[in-house]
């Protein structure tokens, strides 16, 4: 009976620890677009109301987040010049719905209106942020690509009207100034760092865009930041921008 027992117990072991594995498929290199779908899911509905998520201070699910929020995940086929430019503008447009749904996951306020996972949260938008670039570029190109006369004013009129629109895109990041109060110091200063990070990249991959709504942003947000870190590089990002300006 004891051994009867034992072999009962561990074969719930070995199905649940499986079953582990297929929620969170650590053990992949890259995780694809159905597989956030799926991980999303877990995170928003396999968890107790109370429990706690996979987060970057708990060893035992700091791998899930971080899997999670690993940009090489799309950086692979989105980067990788030898697939066509039509597959990997699919492949954005598979991993950016995902995201859409990624960014509801971590949003929790506690009764003192602080995020609960400030920190997860802005890996989770940092991770968009980097994904909307390489999204919005492939779609530019594949405009360019399919059209009779690339130089043509409707073409070019197209391609810049979807810069304007991930420049728009980019300002809802600033937003969360207005919930600075929300965020503990890490998170302020890893908010600081999405700044420089990504916005930069924004500014240097169209240098001739008009910034023009996201230098108000930076005015507005500025007045409003406490935080030093994230002043600095409000004020580093509207001093990019000004060098990238035509002298006169």
């Amino acid at each position: 009976m004891t051994k009867h027992i034992l072999l009962l117990l561990a074969t719930i072991a070995l199905i649940s620890c499986g079953s582990e594995n297929d929620k969170f498929p650590l053990n992949k290199r890259y995780w694809e677009p159905m597989d956030y779908a799926n991980v999303t899911r877990e995170l928003k509905y396999g968890f107790e109301a109370d429990d706690k998520l996979p987060s970057f201070d708990d060893p035992e699910t700091r791998a899930i987040i971080e899997k999670y929020t690993d940009e090489a995940n799309f950086n692979v086929i989105l980067d990788d010049d030898q697939l066509g430019i039509k597959h990997r503008n699919k492949v954005a447009q598979d991993f950016f719905n995902r995201y859409r749904d990624m960014s509801t996951v971590y949003t929790a306020t506690n009764r003192q209106d602080e995020y609960v996972y400030d920190q997860e949260m802005l890996a989770i938008e940092q991770f968009g942020l980097e994904l909307q670039l390489k999204y919005f570029k492939l779609g530019n190109d594949d405009i360019i690509e399919r059209s009779d006369d690339p130089t043509s004013a409707n073409v070019q009129n197209t391609v810049n009207s979807n810069i304007q629109t991930l420049i728009s895109n980019y300002n809802l990041y600033l937003d969360e100034i207005n919930n600075e109060n929300a965020f503990s110091e890490e998170g302020k200063k890893l908010f600081a760092k999405g700044i420089d990070t990504h916005f930069t990249k924004l500014v240097e991959t169209y240098p001739n865009s008009n910034f023009s709504a996201l230098e108000r942003k930076i005015d507005l947000m500025y007045k409003k930041a406490t935080s030093y870190p994230v002043k600095v590089s409000l004020q580093k990002l509207k001093q990019l921008i000004e060098s990238k300006k035509p002298s006169e």
